[in-house]
């Protein structure tokens, strides 16, 4: 999305534009179990959503990109799928080869886990870290959250000891703690480059993959256990109205993997479908900065959550 603004927060002075000069510049990875609060935290950095949340594990699908600019630094976070241990489905096959192709190519890993919890994820995640050979920051996250108090100093002495980090950061995503700090010590970690995106460009992202990402994120947080995994949005038509200059026309198709799982996303006389589509709306015209028109249609498609072709005919498998 070539025209995102940069955050509001940015340091003010001259910032360079792509190609000149040299400041501090590369990619930073967020590496993590699923549901530690990766995205969330690239949205805090960024002062901006760019990143879709939502109370289920495994909500980022694909690897998806937010740049931090100021003027001494560009950071380009990589926002992963949680890597998990259970790889049963091609979905799960396929959101671990994203994360971990990351790894190795990233100038700095941000290894984020949750304050006080440790699991089989957390420790294969780490695993593969270590393989990569890059700098590894860890970023102890909801520390806020942390209850006994008494046990988090323990909790960051033993993270600590797990590997050499580069550094070792108590942070919440959420209540913001130690997060405007972060940019500065990423920044010790990158080589001096040229910036690698124009200054007020936040993401890579299409306009058409975060109109369908913010659709899925109503449908995920209202349907919550409903419907686990087997739902993708897919925009087929996007564009100027004819008839109402300045208005955004959306036509999305909400797939899913079973029959039954289709009378669940419409609800009873269409009413769960109504309200997904009025908050998914009111979020796309905040996005776009315009008033939207959004239809939306559910369609199934059987398994297609295990089904490689699939996968590739959704741009979610290269």
């Amino acid at each position: 999305m070539g025209d995102s603004k940069a955050p509001a927060a940015a340091e003010t002075g001259t910032v360079l534009q792509a190609g000149e000069g040299n400041v501090r510049a590369g990619f930073a990875a967020l590496v993590g179990r699923p549901n530690v609060g990766k995205s969330t935290l690239l949205n805090a950095l960024l002062g901006q959503k760019v990143s879709i949340v939502s109370p289920k594990p495994q909500t980022t699908r694909t690897r998806i990109h937010g740049v931090l600019t100021r003027p001494d630094l560009q950071i380009v976070f990589v926002d992963l799928p949680g890597i998990h241990a259970r790889q049963t489905r091609a979905m799960n096959r396929y959101m671990n080869r994203t994360a971990l192709a990351s790894l190795a190519d990233s100038d700095v890993n941000l290894f984020v886990v949750e304050a006080l919890r440790w699991t089989e994820e957390d420790a294969r995640a780490l695993d593969e870290l270590k393989a990569a050979g890059r700098p590894i920051l860890l970023l102890i996250n909801k520390v806020d959250r942390a209850q006994p108090r008494e046990r988090l100093l323990p909790f960051i002495k033993d993270m600590s000891s797990r590997a050499e980090f580069a550094e070792v950061v108590p942070i919440s995503a959420t209540k913001g703690s130690n997060i405007a700090q972060l940019p500065e010590i990423i920044a010790r970690y990158l080589p001096e480059s040229p910036l690698l995106y124009p200054a007020d460009q936040a993401t890579d992202a299409s306009e058409r993959f975060m109109a369908a990402e913010i659709v899925r994120e109503k449908l995920m947080v209202r349907l919550q256990d409903e419907l686990p995994y087997g739902l993708m949005v897919e925009i087929e038509g996007m564009g100027e109205s004819e008839d109402e200059p300045g208005k955004l026309m959306i036509q999305a198709v909400i797939w899913v993997e079973r029959t039954g799982q289709k009378a669940i996303v419409i609800g009873k006389g269409g009413d769960l479908l109504k309200e997904v589509g009025r908050n998914a709306r009111l979020d796309l015209k905040r996005h776009f900065g315009r008033p939207v028109h959004l239809e939306l249609w559910v369609k199934v498609k059987e398994d297609w959550s295990n089904d490689e072709r699939a996968l590739r005919n959704f741009g979610l498998e290269s």
